[in-house]
């Protein structure tokens, strides 16, 4: 796994939006985070396809592409912050030199949600760790959440080194409103509380590990088992450490996660990891009460022979626990309490 280098006071973030834009009613928060970067001793680069929004992208994939490339070729450039996530991202893909960048310096790519449709694939594709946490949006300079603070302590970390990070003690409810409140933080006020999806064989507490590979499940699961995200093969390249997959949910109705979920099952996604991680589901729209996505869980992924721990730090309900896509990582599940340490090797 080839990790970019720590990021520290000097380095450079450039800053570019290839899917969803940021509208002008939240440019005032973008303005707020980007400042934030800046007081960290960041130098910030931010690109053209970032300020505007139309039709759900922030510039045609031919131009969101190049930007995205030109910044991840730029060896002056040491990570890349998109603002937030979207829908769109996966148009961009097919336009990607991959093998270009295997060959070129890797850069940190962060954030969660649609962000995850090209980390994801950066590292099953070209061996570079990526992080999937919370976007660029939410790094709000007064945000004093454990987690979301911790997004910088993992990008500063040398390869060889370590870190633990605990389950946080609550989630968010409702999502913040940037344009209402350009200075909001993340209001947490639910009690976080990770659960097992029990077998026959699992039961209280579990402990497994792996490679770390994951995020949204709503393009994820399209792109498993394609050239994009091949399990099988990246599994095949750390045969002694084994894969964890992780997954949260954003949009999918509980019948459209039952058949995605089905699907990757059937094509043999689920027999190439150790483990799966879930994140709290983020559909925000309400659906028949006749099936909810905790029995989607348990009906298609309940007879596994693997752990499957749910209701976890992930995604679109925050805060997001900031991992490591390809970092080897060690879970461990206890009396209610979650804990994944992440080693750089």
């Amino acid at each position: 796994m080839r990790y970019p280098s720590p990021l520290q006071p000097g380095s450079t973030v450039a800053v570019t939006a290839f899917s969803s834009g940021v509208p002008s009613a939240c440019h005032e928060r973008l303005d707020i985070v980007i400042q934030g970067l800046r007081d960290q001793g960041f130098k910030v680069l931010e690109g053209q396809c970032l300020r505007e929004n139309h039709a759900h992208v922030s510039a045609p994939a031919a131009v969101r592409t190049k930007e995205l490339m030109d910044f991840l070729l730029d060896d002056r450039v040491d990570a890349i912050f998109p603002p937030w996530g979207g829908e769109l991202a996966m148009e961009i893909l097919p336009r990607i030199d991959w093998d270009l960048l295997r060959h070129a310096k890797p850069k940190w790519l962060v954030g969660f949600s649609d962000i995850s449709t090209l980390s994801a694939t950066l590292t099953a594709t070209c061996g570079w760790a990526s992080l999937h946490a919370a976007n660029l949006m939410q790094l709000h300079p007064a945000e004093q959440d454990p987690l979301t603070s911790a997004v910088f302590s993992v990008l500063s970390l040398p390869e060889g080194e370590s870190v633990a990070l605990e389950q946080s003690a609550c989630h968010e409810q409702i999502p913040s409103n940037y344009a209402a409140d350009p200075n909001a933080l993340l209001a947490l006020c639910q009690p976080t509380q990770w659960q097992l999806l029990s077998s026959g064989q699992l039961k209280g507490a579990v402990q497994f590990s792996g490679r770390l590979i994951g995020g949204c499940l709503d393009t994820l699961g399209l792109l498993s088992n394609t050239p994009y995200l091949d399990l099988k093969y990246l599994k095949s390249q750390y045969p002694a450490d084994g894969l964890i997959l992780f997954l949260e949910n954003s949009e999918l109705s509980p019948t459209a996660m039952a058949r995605m979920l089905w699907t990757m099952k059937l094509n043999g996604v689920f027999e190439q990891v150790n483990g799966i991680l879930i994140g709290r589901d983020g559909s925000s729209k309400k659906h028949e009460k006749s099936l909810s996505h905790v029995a989607v869980l348990e009906q298609v992924l309940a007879d596994l022979p693997v752990p499957v721990v749910y209701d976890t730090d992930i995604g679109h309900v925050a805060p997001n626990m900031p991992l490591v896509n390809g970092a080897f990582a060690e879970v461990s599940f206890q009396d209610g309490q979650g804990c994944i340490r992440q080693t750089f090797r």
